[in-house]
């Protein structure tokens, strides 16, 4: 089992989350009451819908993490997993992220994620 199909498995398990197709057209899925959390794209690759505001407020913290990659202006972080830690922070996110959507007064308008806008190159002695 992939370390994304790991995390797949542990999110779908909770209960503010379900699963279907991603709206990008490519992987599954993981969506609150009310807005598309997570995209999983590939074995290693997730993309989070954190929203402007929470990116702003962690984005020092965010930055500085090498499972992380940013896009300008984007709603959408990409977690890379090459470990269980990374893991571990794509869990951490997603509640952060939950609980962005449950406490923004309005919807976002649709963003599209960071799929094929960001290329992951893999840390040193990770493969």
């Amino acid at each position: 089992m992939t370390l994304a199909q790991r995390a797949l498995q542990r999110l779908q398990a909770w209960p503010d989350l379900t699963a279907g197709p991603a709206t990008c057209g490519t992987g599954q899925a993981l969506r609150s009451a009310r807005d598309e959390i997570a995209h999983f794209h590939s074995d290693r690759d997730v993309d989070l819908h954190l929203t402007s505001r929470i990116i702003q407020r962690f984005h020092y913290d965010l930055g500085g993490s090498s499972a992380i990659r940013l896009v300008p202006g984007s709603r959408w972080v990409t977690v890379h997993l090459d470990c269980e830690a990374d893991v571990d922070l794509l869990l951490s996110l997603v509640s952060i992220a939950l609980k962005a959507h449950q406490t923004r007064p309005d919807p976002e308008p649709p963003t599209g994620c960071n799929f094929l806008r960001v290329t992951v190159l893999p840390r040193d002695g990770v493969r």
